[in-house]
């Protein structure tokens, strides 16, 4: 139709091809959205940050590349990604800086990060991550159902939280005499655990807001699974096909959270 409208036939209502997108309602060009999810993808470490975008994109406000930096975070999380499968190492990373394996493990509070990691052997092939408010039987079980497949065999450290799961096997992590919280973990977490706080660390100097903990993770995520890709253009292709699964989210719902 005219102003590059689709028009249904069944209800005759008017839609734009960005409806339903993380693109819907803006007011950018498809060229400035283009140019920004280039610039993304781009970033060897993932790190982007509102001040940047704004001055290479010429936005014109530090809100605006702060409202269009969080959508292109936002669309790092694919909507019913393929879950983990085969053997998966499954454990949590306090960012606090409180101390793993011990006593009152259960009750730490934000920041908690449960990670879950696909083994090919001894190396890790894909990641998914979550924020959580506190580590449980509830809680763990949820994030296993989420992320890893059914019949797939679990290997966790932890003796209490993911015990008995339905529809898992159990691999279960020799913990050793040394009650140090190094001894009790998962080894193969501490290559995520060590890019992750670093990560965070060049974001912002770590000052993230708890809100805005789960779509950092989701780009640490994307960035970490694709890191064995070389070529910009397909991690371009990949990000905006997920980009236009995302849905909607009103840009005065994004700056409410951080203005």
């Amino acid at each position: 139709m005219k102003r590059e409208l689709w028009l249904c036939q069944g209800c005759r209502r008017q839609v734009s091809i960005t409806s339903g997108t993380i693109l819907h309602d803006s007011r950018l060009p498809l060229r400035t959205w283009f140019r920004a999810i280039w610039h993304f993808t781009g970033q060897q470490d993932g790190v982007v940050r509102a001040a940047d975008l704004e001055r290479k994109l010429d936005l014109g406000s530090y809100r605006s590349a702060w409202a269009l930096l969080h959508k292109l975070r936002r669309a790092m999380v694919q909507p019913g990604e393929d879950r983990l499968r085969g053997v998966v190492a499954v454990e949590e990373i306090d960012l606090s800086g409180g101390k793993m394996g011990v006593k009152g493990q259960l009750t730490f509070k934000m920041p908690l990060v449960l990670v879950a990691a696909e083994m090919d052997g001894d190396e890790i092939k894909r990641i998914r991550l979550r924020n959580v408010d506190e580590l449980n039987k509830a809680s763990a079980k949820a994030f296993v159902a989420d992320m890893i497949e059914q019949g797939s065999t679990i290997r966790a450290s932890d003796p209490i939280v993911y015990k008995n799961i339905p529809g898992y096997a159990r691999d279960r992590c020799v913990r050793g005499t040394d009650p140090s919280a190094e001894a009790m973990r998962v080894p193969i977490i501490r290559r995520v655990e060590s890019r992750l706080k670093r990560w965070l660390l060049e974001m912002n100097l770590g000052a993230i807001a708890q809100r805005q903990l789960g779509y950092y993770l989701g780009v640490f995520a994307f960035r970490f699974n694709c890191h064995a890709s070389l070529s910009q253009g397909k991690l371009f292709h990949g990000f905006v096909q997920q980009a236009v699964a995302i849905p909607p989210t009103a840009p005065h719902a994004i700056l409410a959270r951080h203005f």
